[in-house]
């Protein structure tokens, strides 16, 4: 196996490429949903990403349109491009974790979660949380494209299915950052510090390990999979990606709007008069019915290529269950102590946590 240097610094002049974009094209200015742990304003942000993530691709097809850049580049280097990546998210999260103070728990925990809640700089210019993520799901897109790439120019029969696990990775990718402002409202920016979790998770686990379906499987050839098999994999993208974006869709406008309709859908709450949690809809069938629609994703993108056997496929859909269940066990503790009696009530009402009439 040989090694370019240049392909080392892929992935330092794309991070520094996409935060430049992030820094010099129009942004929505607006303010969020967390406060500031020491002041209790409610933050600031400015969001961009579904300006960036096209500007990306248009420099991505623009240094392969003019013979600057392969446009499988990005897989040739993907060995080095995944060193330095490991590297750049350990160094972030040293740096992060060991500016700020104690929280009073072992170093290995703080390493791991942060110290820090919602680092920022300049007031909300750039927000550490929704650049990591903005990071992570733009390189994501690139990786996929050069994937495709590399597949279309070494294959004579292309993979369907491969291709369409390529364009769900980027629905998946494209589907985040048009709904920007409604991850605003999400978990990891309330509940979750900045560490080596998110830190590491979004520089390196985030735009490498989601395409690891991809990865194993670009030079695979054409299994031949019936069309009925493709279409149960859209089916079941689509079917999850309902109750992923309807359910965040249907909580962001509750929040901002409590009264509003969400599609048909008149909001049901339960209040103590001063807090309020939704029981209609979505939030009725389960406490955390976003999450089984990101494992349903997960699983159809696996299958998309055809691989059933290749077992590294599923890891992506694996980790989503191992993240996605222990994160709802946390989000309970969270709202419980958030809620207090109220979460009773709402825990007897809506008894599933994840998945309906199962779990």
């Amino acid at each position: 196996m040989s090694f370019s240097v240049f392909g080392f610094l892929s992935p330092i002049i794309a991070y520094a490429g996409i935060t430049l974009l992030h820094i010099i094209l129009p942004v929505r200015k607006i303010k969020g949903y967390v406060k500031h742990e020491k002041t209790g304003e409610i933050l600031n942000y400015r969001i961009n990403g579904k300006l960036v993530l096209p500007v990306s691709i248009l420099v991505w097809f623009g240094l392969g349109y003019f013979n600057i850049v392969a446009y499988d580049w990005l897989y040739q280097v993907r060995w080095e491009s995944v060193i330095t990546a490991i590297v750049m998210g350990l160094i972030f999260s040293f740096i992060l974790v060991l500016k700020a103070p104690s929280t009073g728990k072992p170093f290995l925990a703080d390493f791991w979660f942060g110290r820090i809640w919602n680092p920022q700089i300049k007031n909300g210019f750039i927000d550490a949380k929704m650049w990591l993520y903005l990071i992570g799901a733009v390189m994501l897109q690139l990786n996929a494209l050069s994937f495709a790439a590399h597949h279309i120019q070494t294959h004579e029969i292309i993979n369907p299915g491969f291709m369409l696990g390529v364009v769900m990775t980027a629905w998946f990718c494209w589907d985040y950052l048009i709904f920007e402002k409604i991850h605003l409202y999400t978990y990891d920016l309330f509940a979750e510090r900045v560490g080596f979790k998110l830190g590491f998770g979004c520089l390196t686990f985030y735009p490498y390990f989601y395409a690891i379906p991809l990865w194993c499987t670009v030079n695979l050839p054409n299994p031949n999979r019936p069309l009925w098999f493709l279409i149960l994999c859209i089916a079941l993208f689509l079917f999850g990606w309902v109750f992923t974006r309807g359910a965040n869709v249907q909580k962001y406008i509750f929040k901002i709007a409590p009264e509003k309709k969400f599609l048909w859908m008149k909001p049901e709450a339960l209040t103590d008069g001063n807090r309020s949690i939704l029981v209609s809809g979505y939030w009725g069938a389960s406490r955390h019915i976003n999450y089984m629609g990101e494992i349903i994703q997960a699983i159809a993108i696996a299958m998309s290529a055809g691989y059933l056997g290749v077992w590294q496929v599923w890891l992506y859909p694996i980790y989503y269950i191992g993240l996605l269940f222990s994160r709802q066990a946390d989000d309970d503790k969270i709202c419980k102590a958030k809620y207090g009696e109220l979460w009773d009530t709402y825990k007897m009402k809506v008894k599933y946590r994840i998945i309906p009439f199962i779990y």
